[in-house]
């Protein structure tokens, strides 16, 4: 299917649970289109930990969270999370109310709210440094622009690069997408 294809290249690392989030644009004709594919995916995926919602929807063109609830809770009550999120007005720690907070921002349409790679895993030095920073004057840049610690973002970088083939790899053999997920 098109659609598994675009999820095992977009988000392996999180199938995998390398990494807590990824983000993915896909068609569809309409908004209902999009939620019914969600629904369908969360039904194969939501019994390995993954969950996917829409974000954003418009002119054809979803903007797709695919993400691990267990993890995602656990990254943004860390210490530096909290203090990015509190700066840009989120009033709990808790992922639900996070994400609802994230998608109002998202669709707010004023500036992209780049805290978003919280959601994704990135370190929140990172996240902090490209937002302080503008996202420039970065020490180097794979999944996301460094301003923290190169070496274990390379070894990540690596470690998505091989995940991301494998699935690739096996999904194009005719494996199920729900059987490469890792259930965590």
């Amino acid at each position: 299917m098109p659609e598994d294809m675009t999820i095992a290249r977009m988000c392996a690392p999180t199938l995998a649970g390398l990494k807590t989030g990824s983000l993915f644009n896909y068609h569809y004709a309409n908004r209902n289109e999009m939620l019914q594919a969600i629904r369908g995916w969360n039904r194969r995926l939501a019994p390995k930990g993954v969950v996917l919602a829409g974000l954003k929807f418009q002119n054809g063109k979803a903007l797709i969270y695919a993400f691990r609830p267990k993890q995602l809770q656990q990254d943004l009550s860390s210490e530096g999370a909290v203090q990015i999120l509190k700066r840009y007005g989120y009033a709990s720690e808790k992922k639900e109310v996070c994400l609802a907070t994230l998608i109002r921002r998202i669709s707010g349409g004023e500036n992209f709210p780049h805290e978003i790679g919280l959601f994704l895993g990135y370190p929140p030095e990172d996240v902090k440094g490209f937002i302080e920073h503008r996202a420039e004057n970065f020490k180097c840049v794979g999944y996301w622009k460094v301003y923290g610690d190169v070496s274990e973002a390379e070894r990540k970088f690596a470690a998505y690069r091989r995940c991301t083939n494998w699935f690739v790899q096996r999904l194009n053999g005719g494996a199920p997408l729900e059987r490469l997920t890792v259930a965590m």
